[in-house]
């Protein structure tokens, strides 16, 4: 069911949330209210997720955060393993194009500064990506469909130390995430330009 609002926690919206869960921000936090989770540490609460609300992996982990931010049991951006800083971009092409420019390595190389010495753990097509980074934090990547042709992705990179790495880190993920954007949609209107140009030569023989 999705969220009567489009709250905000851990850095994703509650209706990216409801997409990929079936529940929204806003009764994710009342079912876990309901359970007395902000009694719980950290561990339990993504336990009880999982086992008694079938909460996916990753979400899991997303939930318990933001969970724990919104009750205040965390300072912002504190996660399990440290701090965590995330971001965020919607753009307009399909989410298999969105998910091929992470994928491919000559594509990641034109807008991502470190894409050399990443590691893809795991991905799953249009769906997710996790990524150890070189100085050995983790780069969770979720990608999700906002119609025909504009998809938007999510990042959260973990394993933060303080707040000031937080900082650095977002304003890194900002810059990059507008270089994709930048190439995506230039790639894009170059393509269509091609077909119109290549629909005039038809129409004029």
């Amino acid at each position: 069911m999705a969220s009567k609002s489009n709250q905000i926690c851990a850095g994703i919206s509650s209706d990216a949330v409801a997409a990929k869960t079936g529940k929204g921000w806003d009764e994710w936090l009342a079912t876990l209210d309901r359970a007395g989770a902000s009694a719980w540490p950290h561990k339990q609460i993504a336990t009880y997720l999982h086992d008694q609300c079938g909460c996916p992996d990753w979400w899991t982990q997303m939930i318990t955060v933001g969970y724990e931010q919104a009750r205040g049991l965390r300072v912002k951006h504190q996660v399990a393993d440290g701090f965590s800083a995330s971001a965020s971009k919607t753009v307009a092409v399909p989410i298999a194009a969105l998910y091929t420019a992470w994928r491919n390595p000559m594509t990641r190389a034109k807008w991502l500064p470190d894409s050399s010495t990443i590691t893809i753990r795991k991905a799953t097509a249009n769906r997710s990506m996790r990524i150890t980074w070189s100085d050995g934090t983790n780069v969770d990547v979720g990608f999700f469909t906002k119609g025909a042709s504009k998809s938007q992705v999510a990042v959260e990179q973990r394993k933060l130390k303080s707040l000031r790495e937080v900082a650095r880190v977002k304003s890194y993920w900002s810059k990059a995430l507008s270089g994709l954007n930048e190439l995506l949609e230039g790639i894009a209107s170059k393509a269509k330009s091609s077909g119109v140009m290549a629909t005039k030569r038809k129409t004029s023989r």
